[in-house]
């Protein structure tokens, strides 16, 4: 493309000294998490790890450009570190290029992804435009002006993301603490000692399922089932869903209804106690002997309030306490199951806790939702910033 008047074009490769130093690298399965210098490879991270190896040092002039010859990652390095194994090239620009502007110019070149094949030797392909000395210092001060608005909003959007998990914790401590409710109670009359604790068994049935090759007799018919991996924290994934062969006599005793509340026996230690609310997604579904099927009794027990209730941080306490645990993994059987102690307030003031739970994580997942849209949009902003920068149009 055109540049602006005084403005020239070089080619990429003689733009620059490589001061790689083949011989001085740190091998990433020596790399420490602490010590005396700083190791910088070619990932994602600015430092990789560290050595207390001090001849590995680099021992010129600073700062230098990394490039990461497999993963294309570019890191300005004005700190005294040692080269990462195999990937890194030390480049320093010549002396008609400002150190930070040619930073920024090879960030706006748009480098193929070429998997974890070599990407050095594409700069033979490449040319940059290079303009005076005084105005890529005004370009770097521009850039630099931009892109710290740009990395405050992006922390406050991370910040949102990070935090989804956290505020859908808190709202679920709120809701069977009472809090949630507390005006609701108010203005009905209703004091929290109105809440009762029950064992699950008394106000749910609980069926255990099919086991996986279990030989019938007489007529048998195929249906769809749900595994352990179909029930997530809360939600179902039902992209693959198996068949399995059953006598069609046993068909309704492990035939899921709607309104069943769904339990996984064992996993990870966060998500043990999960229930997930089954929705008749799938007609004739049927569910194995890994899953617990707790039938909530009508007018006593909402599903949705039990479900919420054993995610929250009082029923994962309780499934946690009682369970059979190795190193990674928990488990629950069915006789813990029933013991569950279900808070029971009014089932009016379940269904309210449930429409308000419902509306805050609405909220909160379309907050998640924007926030994931900003750090997308912050990298394309970033993207046509430098595209603009070297191109005279800032």
């Amino acid at each position: 493309y055109s540049s602006p008047e005084k403005w020239c074009w070089v080619h990429l490769p003689v733009s620059f000294e490589n001061y790689t130093k083949s011989k001085k690298k740190v091998q990433s399965q020596s790399y420490l998490e602490n010590g005396k210098l700083a190791v910088v490879d070619q990932g994602q991270e600015l430092v990789g790890g560290y050595t207390d190896d001090e001849s590995m040092a680099y021992s010129g002039e600073l700062p230098v450009i990394i490039f990461g010859d497999h993963t294309r990652c570019i890191k300005y390095i004005d700190f005294l570190f040692a080269q990462g194994a195999d990937g890194v090239k030390v480049l320093r620009p010549k002396s008609f290029y400002h150190i930070k502007a040619f930073y920024f110019a090879l960030h706006s070149i748009d480098i193929p992804n070429m998997g974890y094949r070599r990407h050095y030797p594409l700069f033979q392909q490449f040319s940059i435009p290079v303009p005076p000395l005084p105005e890529q210092q005004r370009i770097v001060d521009h850039i630099e002006h931009l892109f710290s608005k740009l990395d405050e909003a992006k922390e406050k959007a991370q910040a949102v993301v990070d935090g989804f998990e956290l505020r859908k914790s808190a709202i679920l401590h709120k809701a069977f603490t009472g809090e949630l409710t507390a005006q609701w109670r108010k203005d009905h009359g209703i004091k929290l000692d109105s809440w009762e604790i029950r064992p699950l068994i008394e106000v749910a049935s609980l069926q255990t399922g099919l086991m996986k090759g279990k030989h019938y007799e007489g007529e048998t018919v195929f249906l769809p089932y749900l595994r352990v991996a179909n029930v997530q924290d809360g939600f179902l994934d039902l992209k693959e869903i198996k068949t399995i062969e059953i006598n069609a006599s046993n068909v309704e005793r492990y035939l899921l209804k709607k309104g069943d509340v769904l339990f996984t026996e064992g996993g990870d230690f966060d998500k043990l106690g999960r229930g997930t609310v089954w929705e008749e997604e799938i007609l004739n579904c049927l569910h194995q002997n890994h899953i617990f099927v707790v039938r909530p009794h009508k007018n006593i027990l909402n599903p949705y309030f039990l479900s919420f209730q054993a995610g929250s941080k009082y029923g994962k306490s309780y499934f946690l306490s009682c369970s059979k645990q190795t190193t990674n993994l928990a488990s629950i059987n069915s006789t813990q199951l029933k013991r569950f102690p279900v808070k029971l307030p009014s089932l009016e003031e379940q269904l309210q806790i449930v429409s308000v739970i419902g509306n805050l994580f609405s909220m909160e997942s379309q907050a998640k939702t924007s926030a994931e849209s900003v750090l997308t949009k912050v990298d394309l902003i970033k993207k046509s910033i430098l595209a603009r920068a070297f191109r005279g149009e800032l």
